[in-house]
């Protein structure tokens, strides 16, 4: 059975508003959700929000839908990047379990898919995408392990976003074809969630196939997540190349050796 996830509920100060909002995708059939604090610098201080602590959400979580285990809540940094000084990695950053960019302009793109520790990538979906996507830093991007992200909350809120989230995300499928895509909702009240199935329909739209419609809120959210945690605990850790090893060096190789590599497959 699929596990699904949506990996981007936007941040509220009224709890009661967001449990609802947790209890809903529980209720939906979603086994992990994030809640997105979304950050947008105006100058080059930037103030980044400390997440509140998940027990303080519930006393005891929802259960899913479908399953015995109670939902898991993550917490997320979104930057909205119109600068290069506006995405500045700092301690404040290792709070979050993920982290995304929302860059705003074709450079501060391509810097993201080919040099940001991300895990998240986010496109436009309120406005037309203001420049084109380009094969290089795209498949870039798909080599590091990061992945693209659209959400679906905007296109239920109003009819002209409606038009620039089908439009921008086909625009990205043509370039990726279909690969490291998350949906998600970017929910900021209960109604805007929709059911995962609801969601990989949604993905045909986008012009992905049946299969990367249905990884976008199940497969390809878990290996976001393994990105994380890779980026979290092997920062520092680069692995360039693989060569060949003698049998000897290979029963001496440490199994902390191989428990890295096996992060670094991931990332």
């Amino acid at each position: 059975m699929s596990v699904f996830m949506d990996l981007n509920i936007i941040s509220n100060n009224d709890k009661n508003r967001l449990r609802s909002i947790i209890e809903t995708a529980a209720h939906l059939g979603y086994s992990t959700v994030a809640i997105n604090y979304v950050v947008e610098p105006q100058q080059k201080k930037q103030e980044i929000p400390k997440p509140q602590s998940v027990s303080d959400i519930f006393d005891k979580f929802p259960v899913v839908q479908g399953k015995c285990s109670p939902i898991k809540v993550l917490n997320r940094l979104t930057i909205i990047a119109s600068d290069a000084s506006h995405f500045r990695p700092t301690n404040e950053y290792k709070s979050f379990d993920l982290v995304a960019v929302y860059p705003k302009t074709e450079k501060l793109f391509h810097a993201a898919c080919m040099t940001f520790d991300v895990d998240i990538i986010c496109i436009a979906v309120a406005e037309k995408q203001p420049f084109h996507f380009k094969r290089a830093p795209v498949n870039g991007a798909i080599d590091r392990g990061v992945f693209f992200e659209t959400c679906y909350a905007a296109a239920i809120r109003d009819t002209t976003m409606r038009r620039y989230t089908i439009a921008n995300a086909i625009s990205l499928m043509e370039v990726c074809k279909g690969k490291n895509i998350i949906v998600s909702s970017g929910a900021e009240r209960p109604l805007e969630l929709r059911g995962p199935y609801d969601i990989a329909n949604l993905g045909l739209l986008f012009s992905l196939s049946e299969g990367d419609a249905k990884a976008a809120v199940s497969t390809n959210c878990r290996s976001v997540l393994l990105h994380g945690e890779t980026r979290a605990t092997a920062s520092g850790v680069v692995y360039t190349m693989k060569k060949p090893k003698t049998p000897q060096k290979q029963e001496e190789e440490s199994p902390i050796s191989k428990k890295f590599m096996r992060c670094s497959a991931h990332s």
